[in-house]
C-alpha cells in the first residue's frame, strides 16, 4: 500500500483508459457527485468508466448513458465477513475481479476506510481522495486533495477534481438520466390516482433523515389544505421512502383536502421522474431537494439545523427558507438534544411556506426532458 501522496500537478496532461469512481452512498451524495462524473466523460470520452456503488442506491444510476457499468456493493452482506468465513472468501473473489478491470484512475468522493481500501484494492496507479478524509483512508491514496474552506458545497468539493484532471473547464452539469420507460411508470402511477395534465402539481417532501430536518407535520397538512383552497387546478403529491410512508400518512390524514400519497410506493427512478413533473418541490435538505435540483425544479427548501452553503440546494440559495438564529447550524440530529425546542423550524410559518410556494408556481415550469 503507497502511503506517499504525490504531487497533483502531474495529473491534467494524462490519459485514462480505464476509470473507477466510489462513491457508494448516500443519495444526496450521490447526486452531488454526478457532475464528476459528466466531466470525465467530457474529458475522456473514450475511457470506460465504471462506478462503485451501494445495491440499494444502484437503481438510480442503471443505464445512464455516460457510465459503462456499476460495480454493485452490498455492505449489509459483507459486513459480516469478520464473523463469516464464506462472505470472506467472496470479498475476496471481489477484490480480485476489481483487480482483473485493470483501473489506470480510482477517485474515491466518499472518504472512509472502506472506500479508501477499495480505492486501493483496485490496483490503480493513480488514487485521488481528500486529505481530509476520515478512518484513516487518505492513506489508501497516491494523490491527495485539500478542502479549500470547510462550508465549500459538497458540490465544489466533489469538482475540485475538475482542477486536478485538467477538465475545470467543463461546466458543472448533473445530467441525471430517467428512462422513457421510468418517465411512464412515473405518468402512469399519477394519472392511477387521478393527476391530469391539466392539473399543477407540488411535490411535497415531509420526511428527512434526521428528526431535527423535519419541520411540524401538521404545518404540513395545513400549508396543503391552503394551496389546495387558493388554486382549484392544483394537487399535492406526498412522497417519501418506505421509512417515510407513516409520517407521510399522519400528514395526509390531518389533511382537509386529499393528497396523493406516494410515499413508499416509487422506486429510486420513479422517484426521480415524478418530481421531474413536479411545477414545485417543496422539501428539506434532503436527497429529495438534490434530486430536485439536478433535474432544475422550482424548489422550496426548508432549512434548520444545517448549513445551506455546504448542503442546500446547489447555487439556489434563494430557495432556501430559514430562520436566522445564533444556535443555527448546529448539526443536532435529534430532537432531544435540542435546548431551543427545535426553533429554527418552528419559526418557520406556514403563511411563510405557502408564499414561497406559490412564487414558485408563479411561472408556468416546463418538466425536463
Amino acid at each position: 500500500m503507497a502511503c506517499v501522496s504525490h504531487s497533483v500537478s502531474d495529473l491534467a496532461n494524462r490519459a485514462y483508459r480505464r476509470i473507477l469512481l466510489v462513491k457508494p452512498s448516500s443519495l444526496g451524495d450521490i447526486v452531488h457527485a454526478l457532475p464528476v462524473l459528466h466531466g470525465l466523460r467530457t474529458r475522456f470520452p473514450e475511457a470506460k468508466i465504471d462506478w462503485f456503488i451501494s445495491s440499494s442506491f444502484a437503481p438510480l444510476l442503471t443505464g445512464h448513458h455516460e457510465l459503462d457499468e456499476l460495480i454493485l456493493f452490498d455492505r449489509r452482506r459483507y459486513g459480516r465477513m469478520g464473523r463469516d468465513p464464506r462472505t470472506a472468501t467472496e470479498f475476496a473473489g471481489f477484490v480480485r475481479n476489481l483487480r482483473r478491470r485493470r483501473y489506470d484512475l480510482a477517485i474515491d468522493l466518499q472518504g472512509l476506510f472502506r472506500t479508501g481500501f477499495i480505492t486501493w484494492a483496485s490496483g490503480a496507479p493513480v488514487r485521488i481522495g481528500f486529505r481530509s478524509a476520515r478512518e484513516g483512508a487518505w492513506m489508501f491514496y497516491t494523490h491527495r486533495m485539500a478542502v479549500d474552506h470547510p462550508d465549500m458545497h459538497a458540490v465544489d468539493r466533489y469538482y475540485r477534481i475538475a482542477k486536478v484532471l485538467g477538465f475545470d473547464d467543463v461546466p458543472v452539469k448533473f445530467n441525471l438520466s430517467l428512462t422513457e420507460p421510468v418517465r411512464t411508470e412515473a405518468w402512469d402511477l399519477l394519472q392511477a390516482n387521478g393527476i391530469t395534465e391539466a392539473q399543477r402539481l407540488v411535490a411535497v417532501v415531509p420526511g428527512a433523515r434526521w428528526e431535527t430536518k423535519v419541520w411540524l407535520p401538521d404545518r404540513f397538512a395545513t400549508t396543503i389544505d391552503e394551496l389546495h383552497s387558493r388554486n382549484g387546478s392544483l394537487r399535492c403529491i406526498l412522497l417519501g421512502s418506505h421509512g417515510e410512508a407513516a409520517l407521510c400518512q399522519q400528514v395526509a390524514d390531518a389533511c382537509r383536502s386529499k393528497p396523493v400519497n406516494l410515499a413508499g410506493r416509487t422506486s429510486l427512478p420513479q422517484l426521480g421522474a415524478v418530481l421531474a413533473l413536479a411545477d414545485v418541490v417543496l422539501c428539506h435538505d434532503s436527497a429529495a431537494m438534490h434530486l430536485a435540483v439536478a433535474l432544475e425544479r422550482p424548489l422550496v427548501c426548508l432549512v434548520g439545523p444545517t448549513n445551506p452553503l455546504r448542503t442546500g440546494p446547489y447555487r439556489r440559495s434563494d430557495d432556501v427558507l430559514r430562520s436566522r438564529l445564533d444556535c443555527a447550524p448546529c448539526y443536532l440530529r435529534r430532537l432531544s438534544q435540542c435546548r431551543y425546542d427545535h426553533c429554527c423550524m418552528r419559526e418557520l410559518t406556514v403563511a411563510t411556506v405557502v408564499a414561497a410556494v406559490e412564487r414558485g408556481l408563479a411561472p408556468v415550469a416546463t418538466p425536463v426532458t
